[in-house]
């Protein structure tokens, strides 16, 4: 096995868009893994606050974030002056991902980056 990836978890505690039973799974099985992680109430706000803790959350080597859109998280990221780096991040994307899909992927060493290039068009399914 791998490098383990830093994997970062989003409550999504404001605007509730992930669904109650998808974010207790996910939550419930990092709790259980053994694996650390960090568990955030909600990323948006932190942005928005551009709380220093965002950068140190990305660190540096791979990184896996379960939140929302892969494009949101981009920019929640960038809004904060933390850049994702688009090479090491990938996106669990809570709000259209399985529950038990999306653990299947946190047991997995290996990050499948997946950022949307500056070039992508906005509004696409998963981006």
């Amino acid at each position: 096995m791998g490098t383990e990836p830093q994997t970062v978890y989003c409550h999504c505690a404001h605007a509730k868009v992930v669904s109650q039973a998808t974010r207790e799974k996910v939550l419930q099985h990092l709790c259980e893994s053994g694996r650390e992680f960090d568990a955030m109430a909600d990323l948006c706000e932190m942005s928005a606050r551009k709380h220093p803790l965002l950068e140190k959350l990305i660190g540096e080597g791979p990184v896996r974030i379960a939140a929302c859109y892969p494009r949101a998280v981009k920019w929640i990221f960038a809004a904060a002056g933390a850049p994702l780096d688009p090479e090491n991040t990938e996106i669990l994307n809570m709000r259209t991902g399985s529950a038990g899909d999306l653990v299947d992927r946190l047991e997995d060493d290996r990050v499948r980056p997946n950022l949307p290039g500056s070039s992508e068009v906005r509004g696409n399914g998963d981006a």
